[in-house]
């Protein structure tokens, strides 16, 4: 996506232009991160309905990233230079949005560009994560390195991805099922037998005369319920790919528990795990929490990270100023980096860090579909004996009643 931009340089000089990101705090990371006081940031087209849709079909998968990230990794290792290493994967990779990328990433560093930079200009392809860790490689000349370390990042991350999705995908179709089966009895059945309670006067129970009136609405007008349905789906997509809908989602991430207990240790095992390469980088710790905070998809913690980042600017101590934060960052984590500051190994601290809360997430997410099966059994179970219950019992008094 394009976005429009005013800046000014550290000499007061005023830069207007366009950069590509694929979101807004995307595309002010980038302009923050060469050295640019950012003015005014605002999309430079409007995205319709129809951009949105044809852009998820035609997306560079995760997948297509990982298998880049390590074969990357692995030419780089090999000591293969940068250009030549692209041109190469530019003929080994299958799709063609992520085949067209890395060329014009090669054309561009041939053009003069650095790889972070040329990898800017593809921000609706590679994650703002990607471009921040490629530009501290370039400045501290651990290229090969970082590829390795995001090639395991990569993969760490769609492995987790793939044992949540596998954990949902039951659950999904028992739930699907179920909404599909209510809405026909609701829609087309529950009218029939309401037709025949009326004629023989039963008295009906409120939650049966509230289940046949929904199914007398949606008889009349489910055609217009389906359709509002869908609009209704599209309007809410899009407002949270505005940037209040983004806050309003990632709050609820740190509030719903169930999710809440695997995005925490994710985003934490994230924080170690690029804590410690940057600190060996030699990056200094207020810095690195910087580009860290640049990194995180979550706004609510790019926040708090960045305010952080400003405590140890300004003297505090590091842990000092984590343990501020108890929501976003439990006990556990300022208690580990007060100890790696009094013993002067924060390195090896961040990386367990990482280590314990990537085993944590781990762990939950293979726990996943044994947490959520018990909760969506009781509630289909009620709403199943609901449906049931509001036909039976008036059936059982009808027939009571002739007897």
């Amino acid at each position: 996506m394009k976005f429009k931009y005013q800046a000014k340089t550290k000499q007061g000089e005023l830069q207007v232009g366009f950069v590509e990101s694929g979101s807004r705090d995307g595309a002010v990371g980038i302009l923050t991160g060469h050295d640019l006081f950012v003015l005014s940031v605002e999309a430079a087209d409007k995205v319709g309905i129809l951009d949105r849709v044809n852009n998820f079909f035609n997306r560079v998968r995760s997948k297509d990233i990982v298998v880049f990230a390590r074969q990357l990794a692995t030419l780089l290792e090999a000591r293969i230079p940068l250009n030549n290493a692209l041109k190469i994967l530019h003929e080994q990779t299958k799709n063609p949005i992520l085949k067209e990328s890395i060329l014009e990433i090669a054309e561009d560093i041939d053009g003069g560009l650095t790889f972070s930079q040329a990898m800017e200009r593809q921000g609706r392809v590679f994650p703002d994560y990607y471009i921040e860790m490629i530009r501290v490689a370039e400045v501290t000349g651990t290229m090969n390195e970082v590829a390795g370390f995001l090639a395991d990042y990569a993969e760490k991350e769609d492995i987790l991805a793939s044992k949540a999705i596998s954990a949902l995908i039951y659950p999904g179709i028992v739930l699907g099922l179920f909404v599909v089966v209510a809405f026909i009895l609701l829609t087309f059945v529950y009218p029939s037998i309401g037709s025949v309670f009326a004629e023989n006067n039963v008295t009906l129970p409120w939650y049966t005369q509230t289940l046949l009136a929904v199914g007398n609405f949606l008889n009349r007008w489910w055609p217009v319920v389906v359709i509002a349905a869908g609009m209704l789906t599209f309007v809410v997509i899009d407002y949270f790919e505005t940037a209040e809908g983004r806050a309003l989602l990632d709050d609820a991430k740190l509030r719903l528990p169930l999710v809440k207990s695997v995005y925490v240790p994710v985003i934490i095992a994230r924080f170690g795990d690029s804590a410690a390469l940057l600190v060996r980088g030699g990056i200094p710790i207020a810095q690195a929490l910087e580009i860290i905070g640049r990194t995180v998809d979550n706004v609510m913690y790019r926040d708090v990270i960045q305010n952080i980042a400003e405590d140890v600017r300004q003297g505090t101590l590091l842990s000092q100023s984590i343990a501020q934060f108890p929501r976003f960052f439990p006990d556990m984590v300022s208690q580990m980096v007060a100890v790696g500051e009094t013993t002067g190994k924060i390195e090896d601290m961040f990386n367990r860090l990482s280590a314990i809360y990537t085993r944590e997430a781990d762990q939950i997410t293979n726990n996943l579909a044994d947490l959520i099966q018990p909760i969506l059994i009781i509630g289909i179970g009620v709403m199943v004996g609901l449906l049931f219950a509001s036909i039976l019992i008036p059936i059982y008094n009808l027939t009571a009643s002739i007897h």
